[in-house]
């Protein structure tokens, strides 16, 4: 008989600085809301027909970029793992740009 061990799951890191707490947040503010951002900009410029075709455009865009994000950053056995946009800002900005403050 085999045992089957479940591993452990690598907890979401911690940010310790306050300048990786502020890319973490900036991060996190440009995941969520630059959809939005981008489509009242065309709107203001141009349409509100043009501004609803660039919301839907810009929302397959940023699906893009957080896929690619959450997939170079998480570790390949956890991200069957759903993630918000402040798992996923937390864990890019961790493993990619403040490196030095993860505790072992």
């Amino acid at each position: 008989m085999e045992n089957d061990f479940i591993e452990m799951m690598e907890p979401t890191p911690k940010l310790h600085s306050k300048r990786c707490k502020l890319i973490s947040f900036l991060l996190r503010i440009f995941l969520q809301f630059s959809i939005y951002i981008v489509a009242i900009i065309v709107w203001l410029m141009y349409d509100y027909f043009i501004a609803i075709a660039t919301l839907l455009l810009s929302f397959i865009i940023m699906g893009i970029i957080r896929s690619k994000i959450r997939n170079s950053v998480i570790p390949p056995k956890q991200r069957e793992y759903q993630y918000n946009d402040q798992g996923i800002a937390d864990w890019f900005t961790a493993k990619e740009l403040c490196y030095e403050d993860i505790k072992e």
